[in-house]
């Protein structure tokens, strides 16, 4: 398969297209990588250094890969981190250009906006652009817990909680996502040394638990990871229980390797078979 990927970029690290490129590609998929931002480093470490490019040199690459006749290669669009509010409308325009030229392709969008232990970290109207414009536009959006909260205005402490809040998000079967995946959560009447990841659907609803791993500062760029490991599962055959145990035995092998080591960043080179054939498999249970 074909991925247009439109996040950010860092040097140093593994956040953003440097998360979801690699394992897209070690599971045999092409990946166009057009950056919304370049940074030396993710901004968790509390300084950087780079730019946002403008939202014009942004379009022009995608309109360049475009002229190539890419877009009617394409399979599935994947945004993510959105350096500033005015690439909104590259984001938007680049999946009406994909679609345009293939029509079964899908939109994976990512809500980047914040974390429990971060708060937002996105500039201002970033949140808004994800709730009004690209959440109903999209096919599959991939928000963390605090996203979930965040975009649905509401308190998670419970199961139900959580449901509520990603069916909010669910299209009418005309527009808007097919599929929304909760990437974390953390609830209050859910098991305390577990992390859960919710997948749901018009018809029915799946859960995954695995281990929490006690990192002493949790390494960045697991979302993004994920949400392109489900992305590409679920556009192999269509089946959303596969992928959410496919996406969630990946992602805590590279969590494993990555704590075994003392590394901050993201191991997904060291554990990169793992990807394809993670040593503990999860599966995804009905609800």
């Amino acid at each position: 398969m074909r991925f247009l990927s439109l996040q950010s970029h860092v040097a140093y690290g593994y956040v953003g297209n440097r998360a979801a490129a690699f394992p897209l590609q070690r599971l045999g998929h092409e990946v166009w990588a057009v950056n919304t931002v370049e940074f030396s480093n993710h901004t968790g470490y509390g300084a950087w250094r780079g730019y946002v490019p403008a939202a014009g040199q942004v379009a022009d690459i995608v309109q360049g890969i475009e002229a190539l006749g890419a877009f009617s290669r394409c399979d599935a669009l994947l945004t993510g981190y959105v350096g500033d509010a005015a690439l909104g409308d590259v984001v938007l325009d680049t999946a009406r250009r994909v679609r345009a030229a293939n029509p079964k392709a899908v939109w994976c969008c990512d809500p980047v906006i914040g974390d429990v232990e971060t708060g937002i970290y996105v500039r201002p109207g970033i949140d808004a652009f994800f709730r009004e414009r690209a959440i109903p536009a999209c096919d599959l959006v991939t928000p963390n817990h605090f996203e979930l909260e965040h975009l649905t205005g509401r308190t998670i402490a419970t199961l139900q909680d959580a449901l509520a809040a990603a069916r909010s998000l669910l299209g009418d079967g005309q527009s808007g996502p097919r599929v929304v995946l909760v990437t974390s959560l953390c609830r209050a009447d859910g098991a305390a040394d577990e992390i859960e990841m919710l997948a749901l659907t018009a018809e029915a609803v799946w859960r995954v638990a695995t281990p929490r791993i006690a990192f002493a500062i949790a390494p960045n760029g697991t979302g993004d990871a994920v949400a392109a490991l489900f992305c590409a599962h679920w556009l192999a055959d269509g089946n959303v229980a596969a992928a959410l145990g496919k996406a969630a035995s990946a992602i805590f092998a590279v969590l494993e390797a990555t704590f075994s080591t003392g590394e901050r960043e993201l191991q997904l080179i060291a554990a990169q078979d793992w990807l394809v054939a993670p040593p503990r498999r999860f599966t995804a249970e009905r609800l």
